[in-house]
């Protein structure tokens, strides 16, 4: 489906507005980023850049670039049909990658249904 860059980026707010609060609530450093295409071609529809929560030490802190969660504006609206299944592609995607962000392995988020 095609949609403009601003209607993607309200749909990722929106989003992001109804995600569960024991996703969000210990959201540190970091930062949601759209971008068109991942850089290595694939389909990807989105991932994760950073040092999980659980993953964070002693020496994480001060001075420490944001972690990123990267959505795929490309991929996710030529998998979409209308605006109603892309708000869910993008829902399900940012859920997928705030579990990373909160150190669960994919085959868990698979098994959870976030996958």
């Amino acid at each position: 489906m095609e949609i403009s860059t601003d209607d993607f980026e309200a749909l990722v707010e929106e989003a992001l507005e109804m995600l569960p609060a024991h996703l969000t609530e210990k959201i540190d450093n970091l930062i949601f980023v759209i971008e068109d295409e991942p850089e290595d071609g694939s389909d990807s529809l989105g991932w994760y850049e950073g040092t999980s929560l659980t993953d964070r030490g002693e020496t994480y802190g001060f001075g420490q670039l944001p972690d990123r969660i990267v959505l795929f504006q490309g991929p996710l609206s030529r998998m979409s049909a209308d605006e109603d299944d892309l708000y869910d592609e993008i829902w399900i995607t940012l859920v997928h990658e705030l579990g990373h962000y909160h150190g669960i392995e994919e085959e868990a988020l698979h098994e959870l249904g976030w996958g």
